[in-house]
């Protein structure tokens, strides 16, 4: 599938248009330079066309600020990746020496680019747009991203300017989701770096350095895999920035989309109680959930230290230790790919289904085995049970009192169908109806 990457300066509302095309909402936008600094991927439908849209960072040239420098070089790579440069210009403020230095690099590009003039939204404005063609760079159309005045006339440009569709470019294949998330520097990044063999991402030694969830689409071993790159969760009460905020939404949204979760912990530091938060967000959302402790190259240990490690997270976690844990390290390439691996198996558990036959003969087992209690003085009485869906999976059982079924035999009852259908790391939903 062709793409098409957006670049510009900063605060011209590439960000604004990436979430106008993809109409998904992905891309922080705030009145203020430098919000984006990943590359941003989306996909986009029109006429027909399927594309993937990358967001990239305010380019900034001859910057030595190290933020600005590390945005400048992403905005580079997603240059040399593309097939179509999407260059946005403000209309509103007019042609500036830096869109001149910016279009003077894109010019020696492989791709060809055409022109947003983007903040058209005045009459006035949308006359600046064709003073954009002295840049050089192809076809100049007017837009506003934040009303969407133009962007029609923009996509059928963009699609007019995109390599011959290839043969089945528009059946979109299914991938399985994996959320890279945990705390601010826990080595989210440099995970999904290490898979992928290049900077991705962005890494710094700053915690808080990805603020957007970033989507990289690769195979391994045969599937399609979506990995996400999440900002750093923080508690609440340190969210003070607006895009900090934003940015917590986002990854929320990245939960909720997952497949599964491979949750990042730092084995230098421990459990900590925040940790333990995002854990249970993951399980609010249904994802499935691999716990990979990272850092372990930095821990001094002898042969039992790993069990030790397991042992205590399964401990604190309680209901949600049933979650396959790998030990690596993101910078020395330790079990990476089996963390990968783990997390591919449990999206595979997440979306089995199980025989009524099956169920039934596990749910008599595990009654007789520990009987419900009864219910203001009432016996009950669980008759049987079905999958209802699966990925992830809800089961429902048929009682005579569901309400008198308590919380704790409800536990009971998930972790027998845990270790007799092999959910690990799979989140379950038991629903109990009358019968």
């Amino acid at each position: 599938m062709p793409l098409v990457a957006i670049v510009g300066r900063p605060n011209v509302g590439k960000s604004t248009l990436f979430n106008r095309l993809t109409e998904e909402g992905g891309a922080i936008t705030e009145d203020e330079p430098g919000v984006t600094r990943d590359r941003l991927y989306g996909t986009v439908r029109w006429h027909g066309r399927r594309f993937d849209l990358v967001d990239t960072g305010g380019f900034v040239p001859r910057s030595a600020e190290r933020y600005e420098a590390a945005v400048r070089e992403q905005a580079q790579i997603a240059v040399e990746e593309a097939d179509l440069v999407l260059y946005v210009a403000d209309a509103r403020s007019g042609l500036t020496d830096i869109d001149g230095e910016i279009a003077g690099r894109l010019r020696k590009a492989r791709a060809p680019a055409l022109v947003a003039a983007n903040k058209a939204d005045r009459d006035e404005d949308r006359w600046n747009a064709p003073n954009f063609y002295q840049l050089g760079l192809g076809e100049v159309v007017a837009t506003s991203a934040e009303s969407g005045t133009g962007t029609g006339d923009l996509l059928d440009a963009i699609v007019q300017a995109l390599p011959p569709a290839a043969e089945g470019e528009g059946d979109a294949p299914e991938r399985t989701r994996l959320a890279v998330v945990g705390r601010p520097n826990v080595g989210k990044s440099s995970f999904v770096n290490a898979l992928l063999g290049h900077d991705r991402a962005l890494v710094t030694d700053a915690p808080g350095t990805t603020r957007d969830a970033v989507n990289t689409r690769v195979q391994f071993e045969g599937t399609e895999l979506e990995l996400v790159d999440t900002a750093g969760l923080r508690k609440k009460a340190q969210v003070e920035e607006n895009v900090e905020f934003y940015a917590t939404l986002r990854t929320e949204r990245a939960l909720e989309k997952a497949d599964v979760a491979l949750c990042l912990i730092d084995a230098t530091v421990g459990l900590e109680r925040q940790d333990q938060r995002i854990v249970s967000q993951t399980a609010e959302h249904k994802a499935g959930l691999v716990l990979g402790v990272n850092k372990w190259d930095l821990v001094e240990k002898d042969s039992q230290t790993a069990g030790r490690y397991a042992a205590f997270f399964q401990e604190k976690l309680g209901p949600l230790g049933h979650a396959p844990i790998r030990f690596i390290s993101a910078l020395a390439c330790q079990r990476i790919y089996d963390a990968l691996q783990d997390a591919l198996d449990v999206a595979e558990r997440r979306r089995q289904r199980v025989q009524t036959s099956k169920l039934n003969d596990a749910l008599q087992e595990a009654v007789r085995d520990h009987p419900p209690a009864s219910h203001q003085g009432r016996h009950i009485k669980i008759n049987y049970a079905t999958q209802v869906r699966a990925a992830p999976p809800v089961f429902a059982f048929f009682a005579n009192e569901p309400e008198g079924v308590r919380e704790g035999y409800r536990r009971y009852l998930e972790g027998r169908l845990r270790e007799t259908f092999d959910f690990a790391g799979v989140p379950l939903t038991l629903v109990f109806r009358e019968k």
